[in-house]
């Protein structure tokens, strides 16, 4: 089946073809040349969230909350994976499945990106002493790296980073890494 680009007046059609009951799934499918989970996202997606799910751009955002309830929903029987993807907006019955293997795996739900705020991409230097502190709030804060990063003028991956080192080495790993490249620096100028 070949990957077709769909427009959205076509996929509105086409949901609307499917829920007078003038065509079937099947047929929608082969009509527009995409596969059938295709044309059951763009209906449930459709009695979701309406027209409008076919013109949001990018991904959708979702907060931890709402990732938790709806596995719980699903893993108390309150509805099929389908209802609980039209119940709670979620887009990709995948995502879904998702969060349900993390959440089996006692993995943790985590919110998803950032909300629609634009964060700094771009770094900043950064004394030792600020990375730190900027380690410390985002343990406390649930590795929000996100706000982490928006609180402290620094990129999403720089707050990460510290993180992943912190927690790979310590502080003392963190302070020897700074000490070798201050070294570095003042046997490079010699030169």
């Amino acid at each position: 089946m070949s990957k077709r680009k769909v427009s959205v007046e076509d996929k509105i059609y086409a949901v609307n073809l499917y829920l007078d009951g003038k065509e079937s799934q099947q047929r929608i499918a082969h009509m527009f040349d995409v596969s059938l989970a295709s044309v059951q996202q763009w209906i449930r997606n459709y009695e979701s969230m309406g027209s409008n799910a076919f013109t949001l751009k990018g991904n959708k955002k979702y907060s931890k909350e709402l990732k938790q309830q709806a596995v719980l929903d699903y893993l108390a029987g309150y509805g099929s994976q389908d209802d609980i993807c039209k119940k709670y907006g979620i887009r990709s019955k995948g995502k879904l499945q998702t969060w349900i293997k993390k959440y089996n795996g006692h993995e943790e739900l985590k919110s998803s990106g950032t909300g629609g705020n634009i964060i700094m991409t771009k770094g900043r230097k950064t004394t030792f002493e600020e990375r730190v502190e900027i380690v410390q709030y985002c343990i406390a804060h649930d590795h929000n790296y996100t706000q982490t990063a928006e609180l402290y003028q620094v990129s999403y991956q720089q707050a990460r980073n510290y993180i992943v080192k912190y927690e790979a080495g310590g502080v003392r790993a963190e302070m020897e890494a700074s000490f070798l490249k201050k070294l570095e620096e003042i046997e490079r100028r010699r030169d």
